[in-house]
């Protein structure tokens, strides 16, 4: 084990697979956005336990005792909370905490990372460290995945408390599109699941098929035009929904970017995503902002009630930036959005507080990623839909 600042966390690596080279390794990083939050982030949800000073962690090499946590934090519904580090090595104390605890399922969700990463993990892990345990904590967090799926496919955020806003099909901070990760890996072969009995599988073939339409189906028409994604959308007529007060319907280039990228990924596109994927490159192109770069600078120390900032952001014009987006939209206009904690929309970064701009991604470059790989996914799929740069 070794000890890491909080700081150093963003993070190890990337996507919760063998590291190439290190085969003995599994990737942390899906662990991430929780790990942040347990260590520096303060949100709605409590937190049965919290980090020491310096608290000391598990390295990616240490497999078997990370797995073991991921094993402690599942509930008995199946589910995991978020916010927590998987890499943290644990008193006993505190795990004793985390056993009392199993019954309570309150806060069992997919948010930042949660149920679809640990599930991954304890795949990957059983293909390193073969482990009943294991395989059977991934057939019962599939189990509470296909439990809190939708009829019309979509996911919630939260599983089974769907208060408020934890209702809506929610595809910010990655929640529906982890869950689809995991069930398209199953539903693909993928050897880590190779595992998975065959009524299972036929059930997540299915839950599969479902939520891909789903994705499909919130994609947002404008004066009949494919654009792309709300951050979360009504569970019943899948229109953009708001969730916190700082996050109004929208439509959102962020999160829109994990879709497009996800769809573009799937072997032998049919005509909706076909159709899907090129809507939203479209949009993209649009809806660019040029001339305008996002800086850091330096201010006098702040604590906020969910977080400490020593920096500030602004938005400057500048000719020579590369074409950058806002993270949010505005429905039917396309106008870049912002928003302050009270919940009062306002259309530049200047406007919004300082806490919600050093708390709070309203500017990125994500959009470019899609249509750099949208010029070559095109030329093979819809050479008219390519992009003239």
């Amino acid at each position: 084990m070794n000890r890491i600042a909080a700081a150093s966390l963003p993070f190890l690596l990337t996507a919760c697979s063998v590291i190439p080279g290190f085969g003995t390794a599994v990737d942390l990083a899906p662990f991430g956005d929780s790990a942040r939050h347990w260590y520096a982030i303060t949100d709605e949800v409590p937190k049965l336990i919290t980090p020491l000073p310096d608290h000391p962690v598990y390295g990616a090499r240490d497999v078997r005792d990370i797995a073991e946590n991921v094993l402690l934090f599942q509930k008995s519904n199946g589910g995991w909370p978020k916010n927590y580090d998987m890499a943290a090595v644990l008193s006993p104390e505190q795990r004793a905490v985390i056993v009392s605890a199993k019954d309570d399922i309150s806060l069992t969700t997919f948010d930042n990372g949660a149920t679809h990463s640990h599930i991954a993990y304890l795949a990957q892990a059983n293909r390193l460290h073969p482990d009943e345990r294991y395989r059977a904590a991934v057939e019962r967090g599939v189990g509470f995945i296909l439990s809190a799926q939708y009829p019309n496919g979509g996911f919630p955020q939260f599983h089974p408390d769907t208060a408020g806003y934890r209702k809506h099909i929610t595809f910010n901070d990655g929640a529906m599109m982890g869950v689809v990760r995991v069930l398209a890996d199953i539903a693909d072969g993928k050897e880590e699941y190779g595992f998975i009995g065959a009524e299972l599988r036929t059930r997540v073939n299915a839950a599969f098929s479902r939520a891909v339409d789903c994705i499909l189906r919130c994609q947002v028409v404008q004066e009949g035009t494919l654009t792309a994604w709300g951050q979360q959308h009504d569970r019943d007529d899948l229109t953009p929904q708001d969730a916190r007060t700082f996050e109004p319907r929208s439509l959102c280039s962020m999160e829109s970017a994990e879709i497009v990228l996800w769809l573009m990924s799937r072997p032998d596109p049919d005509p909706r995503i076909i159709a899907a994927v090129n809507g939203a490159a479209a949009w993209y192109r649009r809806i660019a902002i040029r001339g305008v770069r996002v800086v850091t600078v330096q201010r006098e120390h702040e604590q906020f009630m969910y977080h400490a900032a020593d920096d500030d952001r602004i938005a400057v014009p500048d000719s020579a930036a590369p074409r950058i987006w806002t993270r949010l939209y505005e429905l039917g206009t396309d106008r870049p959005l912002f928003c302050r904690r009270d919940g009062r929309i306002v259309y530049s970064l200047a406007e919004v507080e300082r806490e919600r701009r050093t708390g709070y991604k309203w500017y990125g470059y994500e959009p470019e990623e899609v249509l750099e790989r949208h010029r070559v996914w095109a030329a093979r799929w819809s050479p008219d839909n390519a992009e003239e740069r």
